[in-house]
């Protein structure tokens, strides 16, 4: 039911015009996982993004987030590949974190018919997508991927732990304690794994991770999750900047009809991943 909700919410919403949409497929060892480019031109060996949906894990997929997609294509004359990771409880951790993996690598290994640069790639993901876009970060880091030029984390869960992640000033503006810890229980079959990297990269090894944007909102009780996870890359020698929208809410930047932000933080999220990956909009 919160699945079919939560599609509902977006299915109704306008999109942005763009040159091509094409679903594929990528395999992987015991895994189909599936994929939908939008091409913002005829143009080949453009740079790509590879975007995560948010949606707590357990829900969102390829269709929620098609309009969010549209729109950074075209706002950075990128192609834009958005990935269908496997959700819990059904496929518990640590399975998005590596589909998600799986399918950048299959992506680069199959740039040149896809008519894309892995040369110029970047990451980009919302709320639950940003935590994973963040975690295949940390994963190709650490030698088992390709280079990332940069990530863009729009209001990025980074950390389970709410003591320090879950600002109850805004509580039930849009989430709720009890959400967020349902979907933790989906998510983990084991609750040491909250601590993983994976699952929580605040207060992980961050090191020598891509140039990254941190946009978050004022109103949203994950606020902090963001502004600490772009304080601690800071700490680590990261290029990182933060952009906080005020007066907004979690899930802003897919409701421009809504808020004249959501088209502001889609131009800075365009215009940074261009300056790093040299893509023309």
């Amino acid at each position: 039911m919160a699945r079919a909700n939560f599609e509902a919410n977006f299915a109704a919403l306008p999109v942005d015009q763009i040159h091509k949409v094409e679903d594929f497929v990528a395999t992987a060892p015991g895994v189909d996982i599936p994929l939908r480019m939008y091409r913002p031109s005829d143009a080949q060996a453009l740079a790509v993004i590879v975007y995560f949906h948010g949606g707590g894990w357990q829900m969102g997929s390829i269709d929620s987030h098609d309009g969010i997609c549209r729109s950074l294509a075209n706002a950075t004359g990128s192609a834009v590949i958005s990935v269908g990771y496997r959700r819990p409880p059904e496929s518990r951790f640590p399975t998005a974190p590596h589909d998600c993996f799986a399918a950048l690598t299959w992506i680069v290994g199959h740039a040149c018919e896809l008519g894309v640069d892995a040369r110029r790639l970047a990451l980009a993901g919302d709320s639950a997508g940003g935590n994973l876009a963040a975690a295949v970060a940390i994963l190709a880091r650490n030698g088992e991927g390709p280079v990332i030029s940069c990530q863009a984390l729009i209001y990025p869960a980074t950390t389970f732990d709410l003591d320090v992640g879950f600002d109850m000033d805004f509580e039930g503006v849009v989430l709720m304690r009890d959400e967020v810890l349902w979907h933790r229980g989906a998510y983990f079959e084991d609750e040491a794994d909250a601590a993983s990297p994976l699952a929580s990269p605040l207060g992980s090894d961050l090191d020598n991770l891509p140039s990254t944007l941190v946009i978050t909102a004022e109103y949203d009780p994950l606020h902090r999750q963001g502004e600490l996870f772009h304080e601690a890359l800071v700490a680590a020698g990261v290029d990182s900047t933060l952009r906080p929208f005020a007066g907004m809410i979690h899930g802003f930047a897919q409701f421009p009809m809504l808020f004249d932000e959501a088209d502001a933080a889609i131009a800075e999220i365009g215009e940074f991943i261009s300056k790093h990956t040299g893509a023309v909009a």
